[in-house]
């Protein structure tokens, strides 16, 4: 099911550990909302980036995937709201994080995790957004504060 010009449902909930572990992880009725508000906001990250092509590595996920891949509990993949993304053809994964801020979106959370992908949240209608800034180098060392390299 295609929920925007360039992002199907299919490629927002697709997960090779799900696969590889026969979870379930298709969304309920009620995520599939959620997931239309993520599609749209990376229908603007993509315009931001020039409209290059965005991979999502993770999107939705559900309770038992999450747990597998050893996810926040508080995730907002949980939710329907949050996908891991990377843009090759447009830079860096702290690259796309600094552009997403530089375009004025409004996301939920912008996360440069562990140099390998850009973590972009959105929030549900009607909520507002934390406007969160972080940065995981590794699981021992936590969040910090700001989009920073990971060294």
């Amino acid at each position: 099911m295609q929920m925007t010009d360039h992002f199907s449902l299919e490629e927002l909930i697709v997960s090779e550990t799900a696969a590889r572990f026969g979870i379930d992880n298709t969304p309920p009725p009620a995520i599939i909302a959620n997931l239309q508000v993520l599609a749209h906001g990376l229908e603007q990250v993509r315009a931001a980036l020039g409209e290059r092509p965005i991979h999502v590595n993770s999107g939705y996920r559900c309770l038992a995937l999450n747990k597998k891949i050893g996810g926040a509990r508080n995730s907002q993949h949980l939710y329907g709201l949050a996908a891991d993304i990377i843009c090759p053809s447009y830079g860096t994964p702290l690259v796309v994080c600094h552009e997403i801020v530089a375009a004025g979106l409004k996301p939920d959370q912008v996360i440069h995790e562990f140099g390998l992908w850009c973590h972009v949240s959105f929030v549900a209608p009607g909520k507002t957004p934390r406007g969160e800034l972080l940065t995981i180098a590794s699981a021992s060392r936590g969040y910090e504060a700001g989009l920073n390299p990971v060294v």
